[in-house]
């Protein structure tokens, strides 16, 4: 067990009923909880970071036999199922959910493993289920099933959302449509509403960061979840976007701002993609997350980027993918914190 090529396990940072606690004035049932809890933290932490080899090995020997034995013992001596100890033992928010999740899609029981893929109007009917298989009683433990919706509204909704996100990036822009070409046009109004466009087609479009006379070609690669973004951000942030734009227009230290703004908008849905947002979402949206979440998310990393770039100051604009991909490591390191919410809140709100 990997444990034993450790030195000591390390019992002071463990979370046993929203309380971090060593084995100082640990008594009873808690002491073998915390002893169980210690001994899965640290075989989780063996799969991720040992050899790819024995990592595999050692991942399959948890998973499919030691995990199933610590999971009994500990109900043996609590008298709760793991799914009972997650929600009353974790805060709301990413460490619970994630917790959930996890011991969700890990389970033996195919009702469980369902569960992460239940729709909201089958979630009380599968919460039920859950229940009575598990043996919990309500009166026993009031908290149990309102605490799992929570955390199952959360985990669904993320599925959820990825599938809206994926269905506005794959709508191409349509110069035939008005509501695209309204959308265009209201882009340029927020951020240059003294300065009137000469047509629809016109060098102009380079002032706010397109590329052509024409932005459509510039929207192809994220479609329109790139223009929903940049529409979102100038119209809930104006003062923050416009002073954005002028910091790309600076002489030295300038980029195309909506260009930066469409890439930006490939980083969010990348990670959306592979689920490194879910600790965000699930600190910082009580319930399903939606659209309207992501496009929040964008508006934090574009605002964030610019104060990166500025700070930075790179000798040109050449360099921009070596300072995007550093932009980016910086947000992956972020997400790796389990209280980690990137938003807005500390920077000013326009009105």
């Amino acid at each position: 067990m990997f444990f034993l090529l450790r030195p000591l396990i390390p019992l002071h940072g463990v979370q046993l009923k929203d309380k971090s606690i060593g084995l100082s004035g640990v008594h009873g049932e808690s002491f073998w909880v915390l002893i169980c809890q210690c001994l899965e933290e640290e075989a989780r932490l063996a799969i991720a970071v040992l050899p790819t080899m024995f990592g595999s090995i050692w991942g399959y020997f948890y998973t499919s036999f030691l995990r199933y034995w610590l999971k009994w013992f500990i109900r043996q001596v609590t008298g709760k199922c793991e799914l009972q100890r997650i929600c009353a033992g974790y805060k709301p928010g990413a460490p619970r959910t994630t917790k959930a999740e996890y011991s969700l899609k890990n389970s033996k029981s195919k009702l469980l493993r369902a569960a992460v893929d239940v729709e909201e109007d089958g979630l009380e009917k599968h919460l039920d289920l859950i229940m009575r298989e598990k043996n919990v009683k309500t009166q026993r433990d009031p908290t149990f099933k309102v605490n799992l919706k929570l955390c199952l509204l959360q985990i669904t909704g993320y599925r959820n959302l990825f599938t809206s996100v994926e269905e506005l990036r794959k709508e191409n822009f349509d110069s035939d449509k008005v509501q695209h070409e309204e959308m265009l046009l209201k882009l340029w109004d927020l951020l240059m509403p003294e300065v009137k466009l000469e047509s629809r087609v016109t060098k102009q479009w380079g002032d706010i960061g397109f590329q052509g006379d024409d932005p459509k070609t510039d929207f192809r690669g994220m479609g329109m979840l790139g223009l929903t973004n940049l529409v979102f951000f100038s119209e809930n942030y104006t003062e923050e976007a416009r002073q954005v734009l002028s910091h790309a227009n600076h002489p030295k230290l300038g980029y195309s701002y909506a260009i930066v703004g469409i890439n930006l908008t490939e980083m969010a849905y990348s990670l959306l993609k592979s689920g490194a947002l879910k600790p965000h979402f699930y600190n910082t949206v009580s319930g399903r997350p939606q659209l309207q979440h992501l496009h929040q998310l964008f508006c934090y990393l574009v605002y964030k980027f610019d104060k990166f770039w500025v700070e930075e100051e790179p000798e040109s604009i050449m360099e921009f993918n070596h300072y995007r991909e550093k932009f980016h490591d910086n947000i992956k390191i972020q997400l790796l914190d389990p209280a980690v919410a990137l938003t807005m809140t500390d920077s000013p709100r326009s009105n």
